[in-house]
């Protein structure tokens, strides 16, 4: 068996070879790429026997994706993604002094797979189809919180000139169609106040019951506010003109975004399961595979999902004190799907919405029942994957009817 330790850089790897006593047979650095790759197989190669196998070399490095990665688990080597965390934890075992260098981190990497691998999840590859939907599904959802982010910015920006745009403009949303539009027609307060009912009825196309909102827009843009003089009104007023056109250019790619994820996800075997699941859509769906995959063998169990979700909690015990917490570090983009998920569900499946209640009444807040219900859809998720079989409230839930029942 050899041991490889890979500290990766942008255009780099660091690595160190041992044998199976620990000992460095071979340090280098290669260069990222496909020549890089080929040294790393003449390395390798110069230390194994002529009828050694691939799955002899054992690789530890702090990713789980990429070309390089992809490119050493399609040759055969068995390859180990592993937490930065880890990896820090392990090379402080390994020495006390603090010295921190990219050699010391792939004998440290080496070092970590020749000792701990029973403890290490090794990459299990994903399909092209769900890799597919996790780089589209992840840039829809990147996209969103840009959108989230520019919205804030532009909120904070009229409220310090132009309060008037911000009352009037709030109940539509901020980064809808028509609110961008009127502030792209008139980004100042001097501007706004000249439009007409007209001009602001076209801006609200799709809306209902237009006459009223224009004229209720046209009111409180004219009312007197509080703002600034028009020097620093003007300035402002460019600010907002160029955040206005980044959120509709954003707007436009994600719809555009939103409608690959949809053929990508729809081309996935595992859709219609993923889409029976109680509080699941086409988005959140491709999400949730996305960051789970779909590699057969990376979960062992419903347990090992739960954990790999983050939605199961953690005990903490040292001596007679025992606590139990939820785990705050986790994949935040499957959380984030999760926990939407367990929202949606509890309005829309009664037999999630008992599972919620039944936590709220032990005085259990929202968010921490949410998790709880999370958890539970996890491990459903898990047996319908695991069967092939969709969603049924029935088989789901039997347990809870039995025990009601006795």
């Amino acid at each position: 068996m050899l041991y490889v330790g890979d500290d990766w850089a942008e255009d780099h790897h660091d690595v160190e070879v041992q044998d199976e006593q620990g000992r460095a047979l071979k340090r280098a650095r290669l260069s990222e790429g496909a020549a890089g790759v080929a040294r790393f197989h003449e390395l390798v190669a110069s230390f194994l026997p002529e009828d050694a196998e691939p799955v002899e070399v054992l690789v530890c490095i702090e990713t789980d994706r990429g070309p390089w990665v992809r490119a050493l688990a399609a040759a055969g080597y068995r390859v180990f993604g592993v937490n930065p965390k880890q990896a820090a934890r392990h090379r402080e075992v390994m020495g006390t002094s603090g010295a921190k260098s990219d050699k010391g981190d792939a004998h440290a990497l080496a070092d970590m797979v020749r000792t701990r691998r029973h403890q290490l999840r090794e990459i299990a590859a994903d399909s092209d189809e769900a890799e597919a939907v996790k780089v589209v599904a992840r840039a829809h959802q990147t996209m969103i919180w840009e959108r989230t982010r520019h919205m804030l910015r532009l909120r904070a920006a009229l409220r310090d000139y132009f309060p008037a745009a911000l009352a009037a403009c709030t109940p539509l949303g901020l980064t809808s169609p028509a609110v961008l539009a009127l502030l792209a027609k008139a980004p100042s307060p001097q501007a706004a106040a000249r439009l007409t009912i007209a001009q602001i009825t076209a801006a609200l196309k799709g809306h209902r019951d237009k006459p009223a909102k224009a004229a209720a827009i046209q009111a409180e843009l004219r009312a007197a506010h509080l703002g600034q003089s028009d020097l620093v009104a003007s300035a402002y007023a460019a600010t907002v003109s160029a955040t206005v056109a980044v959120l509709q250019t954003l707007n436009t790619q994600i719809t555009v975004l939103q409608g690959q994820v949809e053929t990508h996800f729809g081309r996935h075997p595992d859709a219609e399961i993923l889409l029976s699941q109680p509080g699941i859509g086409v988005i959140l769906g491709a999400r949730v595979l996305a960051e789970f995959g779909d590699a057969k063998d990376r979960y062992a169990s419903a347990k090992a999902r739960k954990n790999y979700a983050g939605t199961s909690p953690i005990t903490r015990q040292s001596g007679r004190s025992k606590t139990v917490h939820a785990r705050f570090v986790h994949n935040d983009r499957l959380i984030d799907a999760l926990h939407m998920q367990a929202g949606a569900a509890i309005l829309h499946d009664p037999a999630v919405r008992a599972y919620y209640d039944q936590f709220k009444a032990r005085d259990v807040s929202h968010n921490a029942a949410l998790r709880h219900v999370g958890n539970r859809l996890v491990g459903i998720l898990h047996g319908c994957l695991k069967t092939h079989t969709p969603y049924d409230q029935a088989t789901a839930w039997s347990h809870r009817q039995q025990d009601l029942a006795a």
